[in-house]
């Protein structure tokens, strides 16, 4: 109940910000702060409760792989993010050794994937409401995010699974083979009778539409759990294919309907419960480590930003790659998994967990917030300067 009452008083209180357009995501966490047991110590975790908010991660993770265009990002796009991806994993990795060094961390591995990572999910609904996504720049930020997205999940799949690494590769290609075989197939043309009999049932109490879409996601988690990889990586698979399973007449209600059930409900309490589990109490216990949540958050933005500056001087100017920048350091949702994997393994440190974590909730915060404010006066700038008379 407390989850419900948090989740419908999040977008209030985000539309109550007003100019300020603080992200109703940012809300859901606090509010989970504010129930949980370091605060008011009023809502506690049950198994019912933990697996619903593991559904709610994946099926943040389906939409992100659903809103993925492969026809707007392959190409050029495509490559100066995986670039700028392999960039930030350098960048990452040598912050996190140094940490290491220096006796401040763990694991290198752990804490340098961290810091590359994008939250192409949390991002989206954000974009399409500020309208930047149906626009060129909203096309590299897509491609960025699903790098920062999906690439982090294969090297957790890799890297941070108790597997051998050879075995765990041999899995992964058997999984992308059977991955992109159902995405080839979701991509043929789908015989008349079966495309009328969806379209028939689209508004009918059958919802068949609807229910292809979730026996995909279940097929796909199912069988990456199965080979022991991450199940985010069948569901970013399983939004892949059921957006090409779609056809342009009946995508846009689907499109809407499952987003109403991801951001209607299951998602929602994935933030409300990430909120209720932060573990508050380690900067109690530990005052003096509250500096480690700004410096993760500046490393993000120094791992996911520099590349951007690097790489994408020809395409965007400088007022632009700040956004850019900005929105390609926004994480959240892969640093709870990185870091609670890691944690069951005693590959990181609880203060460093709670830091990431931290940090990850506050690059939600401010950094997309920052750079739609920044992309908005770049267009008015531009605006006023091609309507100024010329001499």
């Amino acid at each position: 109940m407390l989850i419900a009452i948090a989740a419908v008083v999040a977008p209030i209180l985000s539309e109550l910000t007003g100019r300020l357009a603080i992200p109703e995501i940012v809300f859901q966490i606090g509010l989970g702060m504010l129930l949980g047991p370091y605060v008011l110590d009023v809502a506690h975790v049950t198994n019912v409760v933990s697996g619903l908010s593991d559904l709610g991660l994946t099926y943040l993770i389906f939409l992100a792989g659903y809103e993925l265009d492969l026809q707007r990002i392959r190409g050029r796009p495509l490559q100066l993010a995986t670039i700028g991806w392999l960039i930030s994993l350098v960048i990452g990795l040598g912050a996190a050794f140094a940490l290491v060094s220096s006796g401040l961390a763990r694991d290198t591995v752990v804490v340098g994937l961290a810091l590359t990572t994008t939250a192409l999910g949390t991002l989206v609904p954000m974009l399409r409401d500020a309208d930047v996504m149906d626009t060129s720049f909203g096309a590299l930020i897509s491609a960025i995010g699903t790098c920062g997205e999906f690439l982090p999940i294969v090297a957790v799949a890799l890297l941070l699974t108790r597997k051998e690494p050879l075995l765990t590769s041999v899995l992964l290609v058997a999984f992308i083979v059977v991955a992109v075989a159902t995405v080839l197939l979701a991509a043929r043309a789908q015989p008349p009778r079966m495309v009328e009999i969806l379209n028939r049932h689209l508004e009918s109490s059958a919802q068949l539409p609807v229910r292809v879409s979730l026996m995909f996601i279940v097929l796909l988690v199912l069988l990456a759990q199965t080979l022991g990889l991450d199940v985010l990586l069948g569901a970013f698979a399983a939004g892949i294919v059921v957006r090409l399973f779609t056809s342009r007449g009946e995508s846009v209600a689907i499109k809407a309907k499952l987003e109403a059930i991801g951001f209607g409900f299951l998602i929602p309490i994935f933030f409300v419960v990430s909120g209720i589990q932060f573990d508050a109490h380690v900067f109690v216990r530990h005052p003096s480590a509250l500096w480690r949540v700004p410096l993760f958050l500046l490393l993000m933005l120094l791992a996911r930003g520099v590349p951007v500056f690097l790489l994408y001087r020809s395409r965007l100017t400088v007022p632009e790659r700040v956004p850019m920048a900005l929105f390609s350091a926004t994480g959240l949702p892969l640093i709870v998994v990185i870091t609670e994997i890691a944690l069951e393994e005693h590959r990181i440190l609880q203060v460093n967990a709670a830091s990431l974590v931290a940090a990850g909730m506050l690059s939600v915060l401010l950094f997309p917030a920052l750079g739609i404010w920044r992309l908005r006066r770049v267009g008015e700038a531009t605006e006023r300067h091609d309507s100024s008379p010329e001499l």
